[in-house]
């Protein structure tokens, strides 16, 4: 082999735009040049990669189950490097208004000799999957990307290129790739993300078998279907039971009970395998909604804007700017998934909610965890919820006492759903 297989195709790699997150609100990007020329701002370019050794880690993979699980294992080694020894910040490579181009990875930059850090580094580059580039600069002030071929590899391609600043773009990288990979917008696009994980993920098999069983119906009953939405300790299971009683209606959640045995399996996933799993739970809970509100009113705790919040949150890094604008094809209900009737969601001042929170003591997902700790990724949650169209949520205050919301509700659903 004459060098690791980093790159399928060099020409495109140089076309590439890169980009990294310093921290949450602001990012440098930068563009490559096969020909030598210094770039004047080349201070702001020692400021991102410092004055002792800088790597960057991409994942270039054809299959999007093994990219996905071996970004997992990237982001499992970097972050086992001490913070005292390194600053890690994650960083993309995408073409340009390009979708599905973008590739996630990480920049890593350490000054002192640090053994478990290019032991990480050394590690890395044995990852066919993983392109490893160094950077540097010359005497001349201009800085350069380099390849690293892999250890051992016989004869050694390192292309490299100059590296020049460049503007942000159009388009945050990190949207690129939402659309069937963090959030999806039809039942076969959900559905092919486990059949090529039952290899890997036995339990696939067992969603799947569930899946098939659902019924394919995408037109609602004659009674309304109302959804309720919101964070965690916003006061939704109660307010879905008291719902339920006062209209002699039917309640349901999504994901259903029939999954609820693999969602903590599901849960330990990469990104794109949970979100395939949470989406066809929602098309399994279409399937009884079509069917329940043939015969009464239908609540249902949780639903499409719930796996499409958390996920859009999830995906795009950096503060509330970086989430995609109002409009976006990213907020578009899936065209083969039942629509509700009304949508509320209960939203709940931050302290008062941390408040009910500590008193549960309820185990979270991972996401549901991170609410608690992470105020950022809590607003990016609320907006994304915000601006899901068609139908979009009906904002509801729930810092009332639970009679007094139920009463909000019921005015609303009166109003709006005649019932």
């Amino acid at each position: 082999m004459m060098a690791r297989r980093l790159i399928p195709n060099l020409g495109q790699w140089s076309s590439r735009i890169f980009g990294v997150e310093c921290d949450k609100k602001s990012a440098v990007y930068f563009a490559l040049r096969v020909d030598r020329q210094a770039d004047p701002r080349g201070k702001e370019l020692k400021q991102l990669f410092g004055d002792g050794k800088a790597f960057s880690f991409h994942i270039h993979c054809e299959d999007r189950i093994q990219r996905s699980k071996i970004y997992e294992l990237l982001q499992d080694k970097v972050s086992s490097i001490p913070s005292t020894d390194c600053t890690i910040m994650d960083m993309s490579s995408f073409l340009p208004n390009a979708k599905q181009s973008a590739s996630k990875g990480f920049l890593l930059t350490y000054s002192s000799d640090s053994p478990l850090t290019e032991k990480v580094i050394e590690d890395l580059q044995q990852v066919e999957a993983v392109s490893v580039c160094s950077y540097f600069q010359e005497r001349d002030g201009m800085w350069w990307q380099k390849h690293l071929s892999q250890k051992g590899g016989g004869s050694e391609i390192c292309p490299r290129y100059c590296i020049t600043l460049t503007e942000k773009p159009e388009v945050c990288p990190t949207v690129l790739n939402i659309i069937n990979n963090d959030v999806f917008y039809s039942f076969e696009e959900a559905y092919k993300v486990l059949v090529e994980c039952r290899d890997i993920i036995p339990e696939s098999q067992a969603v799947l078998n569930l899946v098939d069983q659902r019924l394919d119906l995408t037109e609602r009953g004659k009674f309304p279907v109302i959804v309720i939405e919101g964070l965690d300790a916003t006061g939704k299971t109660t307010l879905t039971e008291s719902l339920t009683q006062t209209v002699n209606g039917v309640l349901l959640k999504s994901p259903p009970e029939s999954l609820a045995p693999l969602r903590k399996r599901f849960d330990c996933e990469p990104p794109l395998i949970r979100r395939a799993f949470y989406a066809l739970g929602n098309y399994i809970t279409a399937g009884q909604i079509a069917r329940e509100s043939s015969k009464a009113p239908v609540i249902v705790d949780r639903y499409w804007h719930s796996t499409a919040a958390y996920a859009i949150a999830t995906a795009v890094r950096g503060g509330l700017g970086k989430l995609p604008a109002g409009g976006s094809e990213v907020y578009r209900w899936p065209e083969d998934l039942l629509r509700p009737s009304l949508v509320l969601l209960l939203t709940l001042d931050p302290a008062e909610r941390q408040s009910r929170l500590r008193g549960r003591g309820l185990a979270h997902t991972r996401e549901e965890a991170e609410l608690e700790a992470n105020n950022l990724f809590r607003q990016k949650v609320e907006e994304a919820y915000r601006r899901i169209e068609d139908p979009a949520c009906v904002i509801v205050d729930a810092s009332p006492s639970p009679d007094k919301v139920l009463q909000q509700v019921l005015l609303l659903i009166k109003n709006k759903c005649h019932l």
